[in-house]
């Protein structure tokens, strides 16, 4: 098994920042890509950044050059680094790791984004 501890939401005013984490623990044999969706209400889960083993990045365009995806493998840890926030950024943000054969997804953190 695979526990997800994921941290770091709350409430931002627009413009601020915040820093999610998720760190892996438990079966870990090797973690492979990483990565970061949201739901917000009403909406499907969208992906907002992933991360390979290798650091490769990939972003969704609505958050491009705002958000920030980073991994610390010693610390089996994916953080996500969001600057200039939205409104629209509000969301559920869940982190998700992906192993040899499975995939794995944290509780979710809300991020909300209101003056």
């Amino acid at each position: 098994q695979v526990q997800l501890v994921e941290s770091g939401g709350g409430l931002v005013q627009p413009e601020g920042s915040l820093r999610l984490s998720c760190a892996a623990s438990g079966n870990i044999a090797r973690l492979r890509d990483m990565a970061w969706y949201r739901q917000a209400p009403g909406k499907q889960r969208e992906l907002v950044a992933s991360i390979t083993s290798g650091g490769s990045t990939n972003y969704a365009d609505s958050v491009k050059g705002r958000f920030t995806i980073s991994r610390d493998n010693a610390k089996n840890t994916v953080y996500l680094q969001m600057d200039s926030l939205k409104s629209e950024d509000t969301a559920v943000y869940y982190c998700k790791v992906m192993l040899l054969f499975s995939t794995y997804w944290g509780q979710g953190t809300q991020v909300t984004v209101s003056s």
